[in-house]
Formats: C-alpha cells, structure tokens, sequence
C-alpha cells in the first residue's frame, strides 16, 4: 500500500521553522478572476462582432478598448474592496483596542467564554485566558479571529489590483492575436487558442482544490463557452434587426 504523500515534514525542528515564517499572503484568487474574466469578455467580443459579421478592424478596436478599459476597471474595483476589506480590518483593530482599554474585564470573560467553547476549563483554562491576555496585540488578534472570523493577513490592495490587472490583459490578449497576425481563419485559430486558455486556468487553479485538474479546466472551459455563445447568437440576432 502507498503512503499518501505529505505535503510537508513534521519533525520538531521543521515545525519550528515552518511556524516562524510569516503567513503567507495569496493573491490567487485575483490571477483567477482576471483571467477568466479577460478571456471570457474579450472572446465574447470578437464572438459577437463575428456572428454580426463586422469586419476584423471592428474586433480589434473593440477588443483593445475591452483590454484597457474593463481590465482597468476591474483592477480599480478589485483595489477599492479589497482596501474596504483592510480599513474595515484597521476599524475593528481600533474597536478592540479601545474597549480593552474601557473595560478590560469584559473583554478578558469574551477570551474566557470562547476559550471554554473550545473544551478549556478550571485552571487549564484561567491560565490560557491569563497567557493571552498578557499583550495586548496577541489579545486583540485572538479577538478579531475569534469574534469577527477575520483572517491575522491582510492583503495589499494595490497588489491585487495590479494582478487581476496583468491576467486580465494578458488572457484577454489571445482571442486577438490572430485578428491582430492576420492569420487564415483567424476565429477558428482564436476559438481554439481561447479554449486553451480556458482550460490552462482551470487546470492551474486545481492546484488549490480537491478537483482533478482535467475537471477543473472542463469547468472553466464550459464557463467562456457558454459566455461566448451567447454573444455570437446576440450578435447573430442584431444582425438582422439593425
């Protein structure tokens, strides 16, 4: 029988090492949504100006304008809620810090009461209620996880404007190219290079979760194809309207 593997050692001093380096931030979620994002709008563009049988100029303008304009406001709004997400985080911080100040005893039976909700009790417990109660930062933190469920990290807002920034333009780039290179049949070489990009981000973000990563990219797959066919029929339908 094969040991499943393990994703790191479990000695004493790998532990230690392991536990004394700070948290680590991911911006993977943002490389995900612009991504996604990106390749799903950009090709619904160059699907629709295809089934309104517009020519190539039109994509390439419209496209272009989709990369620039949509990346850069879902990088601005990517900025602006991920920065009410820390300001909110700083607010609370001032929250805790100041009815610590104010009633010190209160706060000190909260740490209690969520101690004891975790099967502390007796002299076990008053000592863990001591321990962390004895610095006011370990206090608070244990306070804002605890009482809020926020995380101790706090991610940079401007980092992850700046990622769904880059995978938006760069994923939403391939639908383009060959509109752009002038190659033969340029939206059957754009639908297949599209769908490659589809099923490479859901492929690399299987890295994060239980799905094995064919069904990961087969659902991302689906998710651009859907959006791509709806564009190419309401292209298709204002055709013949306008």
């Amino acid at each position: 029988m094969i040991s499943p593997r393990l994703e790191h050692d479990h000695t004493v001093d790998a532990i230690s090492a392991r536990l004394s380096e700070p948290p680590r931030v991911s911006y993977v979620r943002d490389w995900v949504y612009g991504g996604i994002d990106g390749a799903v709008t950009t090709f619904a563009i160059v699907a629709g100006v295809v089934g309104a049988e517009l020519s190539a100029r039109v994509i390439l303008i419209l496209g272009l304008a989709n990369l620039l304009a949509d990346g850069f406001s879902m990088a601005a709004g990517n900025y602006s809620g991920t920065k009410a997400e820390v300001d909110d985080y700083r607010r609370l911080r001032e929250i805790e810090r100041n009815h610590i100040a104010l009633v010190p005893d209160g706060e000190r039976e909260e740490i209690r009461q969520i101690l004891r909700g975790k099967g502390l009790e007796g002299e076990v417990l008053e000592q863990a209620v001591a321990a962390i109660t004895s610095n006011e930062e370990r206090w608070i933190s244990t306070m804002l996880t605890e009482e809020y469920g926020l995380t101790p990290v706090q991610r940079s807002p401007m980092r992850a404007a700046l990622s769904t920034f880059a995978a938006f333009f760069v994923c939403g780039a391939v639908p383009l190219m060959p509109f752009l290179l002038g190659v033969a049949h340029p939206f059957i070489v754009s639908s297949a290079m599209t769908a490659v990009v589809f099923v490479g981000i859901g492929s690399g973000k299987s890295r994060w979760s239980l799905a094995p990563w064919w069904l990961s990219g087969i659902e991302t797959l689906a998710i651009g194809a859907g959006a791509a066919t709806v564009a190419y029929v309401i292209g298709v339908l204002l055709k013949s309207v306008v």
